[in-house]
């Protein structure tokens, strides 16, 4: 998988209870291709099209293009960064503009800053 690329992730076995939305939703790979390459793992942050996600300057907002497939106004929610495994996600031919990407990025280490 590529950084930026658009994937579907399967949290149909979600716990109860955990927040996960226990079914296929969309997110964006934000790792390097080199992530511990040896582990079956992706760094993802989730997609949504609910503004009330989408925290001020901690999400991005995607509209819909041809390259990202999206068919709605959708927020890339960097303050919700996850690492996913690979058995979870179905890659799509969709991506992001590298702008995007680094502003997720960006993004993604102020929340972890000091």
């Amino acid at each position: 998988m590529k950084p930026g690329q658009i994937v579907k992730v399967n949290w149909r076995d979600a716990l109860p209870n955990s927040g996960e939305p226990n079914r296929v939703r969309p997110a964006i790979v934000v790792s390097s291709p080199k992530f511990y390459e040896p582990l079956p793992f992706e760094l993802i942050v989730p997609l949504t099209a609910s503004e009330d996600m989408a925290l001020e300057d901690a999400s991005v907002r995607i509209d819909p293009t041809s390259e990202n497939g999206c068919t709605k106004t959708s927020y890339a929610l960097s303050w919700n960064v996850q690492c996913v495994p690979q058995i979870r996600l179905t890659e799509t031919t969709s991506h992001v503009t590298a702008e995007q990407l680094a502003c997720i990025r960006k993004q993604i280490s102020l929340c972890v800053a000091k």
